[in-house]
């Protein structure tokens, strides 16, 4: 019997956003704000979307890519302190098999009037199932999760814009 194998990774992004530090902290608690910038990819399309931001809420975003693959997170807040931070823990899954479980940290500061710094920290713990046919590559699957964070944050900034 093959063991499961687990690997484990950090990652942090820095942004500064065109917008006060109450309308960026806002952006993560508005369900349609949110819903417009999350996306990592254009050509995915959001089935299912709830955000109950608030200490031990919920957000779920079910997305299907052009070829019909499912893509779920699934996230619990753990922490919420008004444009400061934000804790939250979730899980990715394609095609009902969990792929990824993380903690991630959202700092929010204001270095110049009017924008703000944000500071993105994921903790991840990315996942494969004994017998699956994808080589096992800690870089290459962190790389692609930092580029799909990234396009939406590229989104946040057009959103705040």
């Amino acid at each position: 019997m093959k063991k499961r194998q687990e690997s484990h990774s950090t990652f942090t992004i820095e942004r500064i956003l065109p917008a006060s530090i109450e309308r960026s902290f806002a952006a993560w608690g508005n369900a349609e704000s949110k819903r417009r910038w999350f996306a990592c990819h254009d050509d995915w399309k959001t089935v299912e979307f709830n955000l109950d931001f608030k200490v031990g809420g919920k957000e779920s975003n079910l997305v299907v890519t052009p070829s019909g693959g499912r893509h779920v997170f699934d996230a619990t807040f753990y922490d919420i302190v008004p444009n400061e931070r934000i804790v939250y823990a979730f899980g990715m899954y394609v095609n009902d098999i969990r792929i990824s479980v993380s903690l991630v940290t959202v700092l929010f500061e204001s270095p110049v009037e009017g924008r703000t710094k944000m500071t993105f920290t994921e903790q991840i713990v990315l996942l494969r199932e004994p017998g699956s046919a994808d080589e096992f590559s800690t870089d290459e699957e962190v790389r692609g999760r930092v580029e799909g964070t990234n396009a939406g944050f590229d989104r946040l900034v057009k959103d705040l814009s």
